[in-house]
């Protein structure tokens, strides 16, 4: 659910959810005013001498603000005052100290950068902990057999991974989810094999499949949702969106 910013849900308080949304799985972006899935979204934490600094797994104490991950709407936001203006409404003015006071809020000028690094982060910690429990396929030959027999439910890509590659697996997927034709492929990552290869502390990883049949819902996000998750806050925040 994406909601215009002309059409009220609640006030501009980031921590606050949407009406009829008793769950609380959903939150206002403080910048454009939308409303979505605190899963897609990134949180801005702010500690008690006020300083706002990126929270995306969203377990930072304290009150929170959210923002969409869009490093050029950040950006831009950081160079018109939007953002300042939007985190002290967010966070009434700041936190108080042991006097009362309110503590002026402020952030550094690298806050994009290190909002990338906290979710490259995200996703390397998830990949990692994917893989100790047995979900995640290694090996251009494993993971087209596992892809060609519908056993990957999510197909990643090394951005440095050649086409020649990524096409051979893109087809054995399709063929496993008896997708053909559809030109349906796996995601390119935002991330060469360096850095997956130390995410997974293994060698020359240029291909990674998340194991699960797809299609088949379980009570609580597989594995493939987890990742893909992680995966599509990074993308999207450094402007490669992987398709749905």
């Amino acid at each position: 659910m994406r909601t215009p910013p002309n059409e009220r849900v609640n006030p501009d308080i980031a921590e606050e959810t949407a009406p009829g949304n008793a769950s609380g799985s959903e939150r206002r972006c403080v910048l454009s005013g939308e409303v979505h899935p605190r899963e897609e979204l990134i949180r801005l934490a702010v500690a008690p001498d006020g300083s706002v600094h990126p929270d995306p797994a969203g377990k930072a104490p304290g009150r929170g603000a959210w923002i969409t991950p869009d490093r050029a709407a950040l950006e831009s936001a950081m160079a018109d005052g939007h953002l300042k203006r939007a985190l002290m409404r967010a966070f009434k003015g700041g936190p108080a100290n042991d006097d009362g006071k309110r503590v002026t809020l402020s952030y550094s000028d690298d806050l994009p950068h290190r909002i990338e690094s906290a979710l490259i982060k995200v996703l390397a910690d998830r990949l990692g902990l994917e893989l100790r429990g047995g979900n995640i396929v290694l090996g251009s030959a494993k993971i087209e057999e596992h892809a060609r027999t519908g056993r990957i439910a999510l197909l990643l890509h090394a951005s440095d991974s050649s086409e020649d590659g990524r096409k051979k697996l893109d087809q054995a997927w399709r063929v496993g989810m008896e997708k053909q034709g559809s030109g349906e492929r796996g995601t390119v990552l935002p991330l060469d094999r360096d850095a997956l290869s130390v995410a997974l502390g293994r060698e020359n990883v240029v291909h990674l499949g998340v194991s699960g049949p797809r299609g088949v819902r379980s009570k609580g996000p597989s594995a493939a949702d987890r990742v893909g998750q992680a995966a599509m806050r990074l993308s999207r925040f450094m402007g490669s969106d992987p398709p749905d």
